[in-house]
């Protein structure tokens, strides 16, 4: 299928067309802080969204959702302080996941967005 790398940037491909279907403009990709990174931002006119992607085969024993787990949400809330000391906005902040499904082809088989997520 997919190298770790590349799996993950296809997913987060996928995720980013998804948002800016549904109105969202990309804000940033890959924000890096010592805590961790942001894999995409993106807003509209009301939220700044902080999404973390998962891209996982259709038969995966982990979901992508099980794999944002207590410590990553923490190390994503830092990273996302960050942005905003940096960036000041009026947008109410808000953390969602996108888990990117893949088939045996690697072709895409569902994208399963959570908004406000945690």
């Amino acid at each position: 299928m997919f190298a770790r790398q590349s799996a993950g940037d296809f997913g987060e491909d996928v995720a980013t067309a998804h948002l800016e279907r549904h109105g969202y403009r990309i804000v940033a990709r890959n924000f890096r802080t010592r805590f961790g990174e942001v894999d995409i931002i993106a807003a509209n006119e009301r939220f700044l969204l902080f999404v973390e992607v998962k891209t996982r085969g259709m038969n995966a024993r982990v979901s992508g959702a099980e794999a944002v787990d207590a410590r990553k949400q923490a190390r994503l809330r830092m990273a996302a302080e960050e942005y905003l000391m940096e960036n000041q906005m009026q947008l109410q902040p808000r953390f969602d996941v996108i888990c990117v499904e893949t088939a045996r082809s690697g072709q895409v088989a569902a994208v399963n967005w959570i908004e406000n997520a945690f």
